[in-house]
């Protein structure tokens, strides 16, 4: 006589996530490791190609600014695309904003790493922070590392003009000293 299932062999069973959840999961994750992955490695190749230009003086530092600046509208757009597309094949809306907080870091990343490259390779004549008025506070306050002290007041004078956020002001105070 076989016995009854008990209650706790019940409410286990009851606590899994069902099979399409656990596959969404997956290929959620798995597409979150292959664009960071996707991304990183362009920035790295960005860096050494920007290096090697300016060292052999192929590229001026206008035409240079102006490259810079088209890979990184290119480079939105095309996350953008994949997120959009992600999102749509899992079934979740554009609006959903844990999504939107995964995907963020990444771009951040890539972002920073332009920034830095740029003003590595000399190619800074412009504003210390590449699209600047497209960022929200903490994104700006993450690429404040590394700044010199004059990008650090060209950065405050800027904001104090234009979006006079407290806490982008503080932040470049508190680095100022």
């Amino acid at each position: 006589m076989t016995q009854p299932k008990s209650s706790s062999a019940r409410s286990r069973k009851a606590a899994r996530p069902s099979k399409s959840a656990q596959t969404d999961e997956n290929v959620s994750r798995g597409l979150r490791e292959l664009l960071t992955r996707a991304v990183m490695l362009p920035t790295e190749l960005l860096r050494e190609a920007m290096d090697d230009a300016v060292r052999r003086g192929r590229m001026t530092r206008a035409d240079a600014e102006e490259l810079i600046q088209s890979l990184i509208a290119i480079g939105r757009r095309q996350t953008e695309d994949v997120l959009a597309d992600v999102e749509q094949l899992l079934g979740r809306s554009r609006g959903d904003a844990a999504d939107r907080r995964r995907a963020t870091p990444a771009a951040d990343r890539v972002l920073r790493e332009v920034d830095r490259a740029r003003r590595v390779a000399g190619l800074g004549g412009g504003f210390p922070i590449s699209g600047y008025d497209e960022l929200a506070a903490a994104q700006i306050i993450s690429r404040l590392d590394g700044l010199t002290p004059a990008e650090l007041r060209k950065v405050r004078d800027y904001e104090r003009k234009h979006g006079n956020r407290k806490t982008v002001l503080s932040a470049i105070e508190r680095k100022l000293g």
